[in-house]
C-alpha cells in the first residue's frame, strides 16, 4: 500500500449529492445510466455516467444520495459529458454497488 499524506487527500473533492434524474444510456459501450445529481447551491446540478444498472434501477436511483468526486475535469464518454465521478465498490462479481451515507446530509457537503 502507498501512503499519502493529507494534502493529497485533500485535493480529492468527494461531495454528497442526490440524484434527480436517470435516463437510459444506451449508446454506451457497457449498460450504464445517465445520471443528474443535484450537488448544492455551490456546485450544481451535475451530469454524470454510471455503470450501476446491475444493481439498481432508474425509479429506485431517483431520491438516492451518492458520494461524487467533484473535480475530476469533465470525460467524454461517447455522446454525453460527464461532469462529476460517482463512486462505488465491487461487489463478488464486479458489479457497481453505490457509495452513499447511511443518513441524509446537505447536498454539496464534503467529505472529511
Amino acid at each position: 500500500m502507498t501512503f499519502i499524506t493529507w494534502d493529497d487527500f485533500e485535493k480529492v473533492k468527494l461531495a454528497i449529492g442526490t440524484i434527480v434524474e436517470v435516463s437510459d444510456f444506451p449508446e454506451a459501450r457497457k449498460p450504464a445510466w445517465k445520471l443528474k445529481i443535484d450537488l448544492g447551491t455551490d456546485i450544481g446540478v451535475k451530469k454524470s455516467s454510471a455503470q450501476i444498472t446491475h444493481h439498481y434501477n432508474a425509479d429506485e436511483l431517483i431520491g438516492k444520495q451518492v458520494v461524487c468526486v467533484v473535480n475530476f475535469p469533465p470525460k467524454q464518454i461517447g455522446s454525453f459529458m460527464s461532469e462529476v465521478l460517482v463512486t462505488g465498490f465491487p461487489d463478488e462479481k464486479g458489479h457497481v454497488i453505490l457509495a452513499t451515507v447511511d443518513k441524509k446530509a446537505p447536498n454539496g457537503a464534503i467529505l472529511f
